[in-house]
């Protein structure tokens, strides 16, 4: 997680979820560690966390309004209640769609010793009923440590994922997969978290699985002699979920067109996506700037997320375009393009976040990033999920349907403002009418897209 003008902490405070181990949430002999395969680095590229997202105000001791965060430090910051006006929420909350009886599943590398409490504390703030966190540990998940940047950088992913789920879809079960292996780039962790959600979908775990973490495709073994099998070999999870209608979510990364601004990572001067968001079978969130007030009105229509980084999109170099996008073929080609849609990403309208794992920088937090965007979405597909009576499975052939007809009635708003050009000086895509590869099809109004959605998984 890359941390950008960190501020400083608040009061200690410590708590746990109720942890699990993967023997105690499925049968074994699944439950111990996962066969990994060795893991391979391309070389001359530098292994960096490959989770998305970034966080620019930390440890604050309390949440500011809009108003106050501009006046601070110049930029939006959100609350869940303002996403909930902001996506036309509350109709659905209202008529008792709220992701009840359906279970989302993030996977994040080691994980947050205090994500229960933290969810608690940051549900509390905005009066939102909290949710218990399943917590399977998979693997050999070494005891947390606050003075390791690789731990407190993905406890400050765990927690940006669950509480953004939790705000969209606040009645869904969250299954937290905590694993032992970093991913970073090329194959690395990659094998571990593979089995891990495999195993959650063969055990009936889950309907939905947000993965806020991506490695750009040429950092894989045998990218650069056009051998694409160490990419192929993992998509295993993916076909497992395309068996059992389980819908499977990725964060289209936060380097614009070259999805290479994780931190530290080479820059390539040619255009490249990330995997597992370039999949076929996984759906692609990109990130959007919300321009909203302190009520959650709109002062603006959204725009391409592009401040502290920018949402990742662009044509896949493995994966051939998918017959799904055929009818926006004028835009990606003859290869997978991505994002598919997009929700909010952008560090200039970042969500405030609470955490306590780390003992010198408790409290409140902004974060931005498509790994915002991938858990929000997440919960959006809960609520599907919970209106439809059954899991809506994947979901491109009715997302890409849902783009051509009526706004009015499919809840797809377009987003036709901006551009993903890479911080390295890559040109991106421009946001036009219709689809782009900077928000994909555009964002969404879920009173009307919920229920389109669901509509369209029982026409399946």
């Amino acid at each position: 997680m890359r941390r950008v003008s960190p501020r400083p902490s608040a009061a200690v405070a410590a708590a746990g979820a109720t942890a699990l181990t993967a023997a105690a949430l499925i049968a074994a002999p699944l439950g111990g560690a996962a066969t990994a395969a060795p893991a391979h680095a391309a070389p001359a590229v530098k292994a960096v966390p490959a989770v998305v997202g970034h966080q620019l105000v930390k440890g604050v001791s309390s949440p500011l309004s809009t108003e106050q965060c501009q006046a601070k430090w110049g930029i939006n910051c959100y609350t869940p209640l303002q996403y909930r006006q902001a996506y036309d929420l509350k109709p659905l909350y209202r008529a008792g769609v709220t992701g009840k009886g359906r279970t989302i599943v993030i996977v994040d590398s080691f994980g947050s010793p205090t994500i229960q409490h933290d969810l608690d504390v940051y549900s509390a703030q905005f009066g939102i009923p909290s949710s218990h966190v399943s917590v399977v540990k998979w693997g050999d998940v070494p005891p947390f440590d606050p003075t390791n940047p690789d731990h407190t950088g993905w406890a400050g992913e765990t927690t940006l994922d669950v509480e953004m789920a939790h705000a969209v879809a606040p009645d869904a079960h969250i299954v937290l997969v905590e694993t032992g292996v970093a991913e970073t780039e090329g194959v690395t962790g990659l094998p571990e978290m593979m089995d891990a959600e495999k195993a959650m979908i063969d055990h009936g775990v889950g309907d939905v699985i947000t993965q806020s973490f991506g490695a750009t495709e040429n950092t894989f073994p045998g990218f650069d002699k056009g051998d694409f099998s160490s990419i192929q070999k993992l998509r295993y999870a993916f076909k497992d979920a395309a068996r059992h209608g389980v819908t499977v979510l990725a964060s289209s990364g936060d380097g614009g067109a070259t999805d290479s601004m994780a931190d530290g990572a080479t820059d390539y001067p040619y255009q490249v996506n990330s995997w597992p968001s370039a999949d076929p079978l996984v759906t692609s969130i990109g990130g959007t700037q919300l321009h909203l007030d302190d009520a959650g009105n709109r002062t603006a229509p959204d725009s391409v997320y592009n401040d502290y980084g920018a949402g990742g999109g662009g044509q896949s170099h493995v994966f051939a375009r998918p017959s799904y996008q055929n009818g926006v073929k004028s835009a990606v080609g003859d290869r997978r393009g991505t994002p598919d849609i997009s929700m909010a990403a952008a560090v200039n309208g970042g969500a405030w976040v609470y955490s306590s794992y780390d003992p010198t920088a408790v409290g409140w937090d902004v974060y931005g990033g498509t790994s915002e965007a991938s858990p929000l979405f997440s919960g959006i597909v809960a609520l599907a999920d919970q209106l439809a009576g059954h899991r809506v499975g994947d979901i491109h052939q009715a997302l890409y349907a849902l783009a051509k007809g009526n706004s009015k009635f499919t809840g797809i708003v377009d987003v036709a403002d901006g551009t993903n050009n890479s911080y390295d000086g890559v040109t991106g895509y421009t946001a036009v009418k219709g689809y782009d590869m900077a928000t994909g099809v555009g964002t969404l109004d879920a009173a009307r897209f919920v229920p389109a959605l669901a509509v369209a998984s029982w026409r399946r």
